[in-house]
């Protein structure tokens, strides 16, 4: 059993709510893609370079993107607290981990608005 001691960081309901919805969010936009590709009679780079040149796809891919980098900080946060005790180590795989999900961000931006 894991003996977690819980020093006011917020866990619980709010961190499994906002799980959920990333996960609802994710599930729409995985709907919504999957619909495009079936109702696609031939799929080639003009076709996606037409779906993806609207700024509402562009915008909800950008938010499935939010959503899948803050489903995965939370997971991840959750399971280096339970598994990882040195503070330090902790400490370095938790900056290691925001940093890696600003630079995935930074990367998504740029693809999905071509900065």
């Amino acid at each position: 059993m894991v003996n977690r001691i819980v020093t006011g960081a917020n866990y619980g309901l709010r961190d499994w709510l906002i799980q959920r919805i990333t996960a609802a969010v994710m599930i729409v936009y995985t709907v919504v893609l999957a619909g495009y590709l079936l109702m696609q009679p031939v799929l080639d780079y003009n076709s996606w370079t037409l779906f993806f040149s609207s700024n509402v796809v562009r915008t909800f891919s950008l938010l499935f993107l939010l959503s899948v980098f803050y489903h995965a900080w939370i997971g991840v946060r959750d399971v280096v607290m339970d598994y990882v005790n040195p503070v330090l180590i902790r400490l370095f795989i938790h900056v290691l981990v925001i940093l890696t999900m600003l630079l995935y961000l930074i990367w998504s931006v740029q693809i999905l608005w071509g900065i």
